[in-house]
């Protein structure tokens, strides 16, 4: 059973009455993604990136995005008890109805990625982990209306969904400028993939391969470094 709380160097996120708990991931992107003044976190959940995006990029303002009552509220108090309080802002609605007077500089999220798999059983952990709450199409709609120029959204995905959401991507009027397969072990395929997208305008490209962790399973002097701030060991 996870724990009800995972806590950080500089915050702790409790996720009890969440569906998707804190995660490999979730920690990924938040440690990778590129930042701005006004940053976006599609689908918090219990808040972890925004909070991450608030850590890393001072006198940021940050809003928390989910279309659950439930996480709105845990990730509004995760926020409220952070040192980031004042900048971490939650919101309960889904992204294609989300409207803002002032467009974003960054966009993270970490969508939902099983696009033809049978849904969980609980309804809310289904929402988090299934396309069918957010088509790639629409997430790439609301990103475009909502991404200020020369602004840069950025996600993780499976390996499995890999082409399917680059393609969608392109279809949208994205560049891919960077990507970082992750591995798990040396000897693995990746199995997610760190993306990074502009609106196309001649960008350049950007590719590495990473692994998590050593042959004796400790983290590697990459993940070490990326993490270092936010993990307490």
């Amino acid at each position: 059973m996870p724990n009800s709380y995972f806590s950080f160097r500089q915050f702790t996120v409790h996720q009890d009455s969440c569906a998707m708990k804190v995660g490999t991931d979730g920690v990924l992107l938040g440690a990778w993604a590129e930042g701005g003044s006004r940053i976006l976190d599609v689908g918090t959940g219990t808040g972890l990136i925004a909070l991450m995006m608030a850590q890393r990029f001072a006198g940021a303002q940050v809003v928390g995005l989910d279309i659950v009552h439930e996480a709105c509220v845990q990730a509004s108090a995760n926020a409220a008890a952070s040192p980031f309080a004042g900048r971490v802002s939650v919101v309960e609605s889904a992204v294609q109805q989300y409207e803002v007077p002032e467009r974003f500089d960054s966009i993270v999220s970490n969508p939902p990625f099983f696009v033809n798999s049978l849904l969980a059983p609980d309804a809310h952990r289904a929402l988090a982990r299934h396309s069918c709450a957010l088509p790639y199409a629409e997430l790439f709609a609301s990103v475009r209306r909502l991404l200020a120029h020369g602004g840069v959204f950025s996600a993780i995905i499976p390996a499995e969904c890999l082409q399917a959401f680059v393609s969608e991507a392109c279809l949208s009027g994205f560049s891919l400028t960077r990507r970082c397969a992750v591995k798990t072990t040396v000897r693995k395929p990746a199995r997610r993939y760190l993306l990074a997208f502009r609106q196309q305008g001649g960008a350049a490209f950007c590719s590495s391969e990473e692994v998590l962790q050593n042959p004796d399973g400790s983290r590697t002097e990459w993940y070490e470094s990326l993490t270092h701030d936010f993990y307490v060991k």
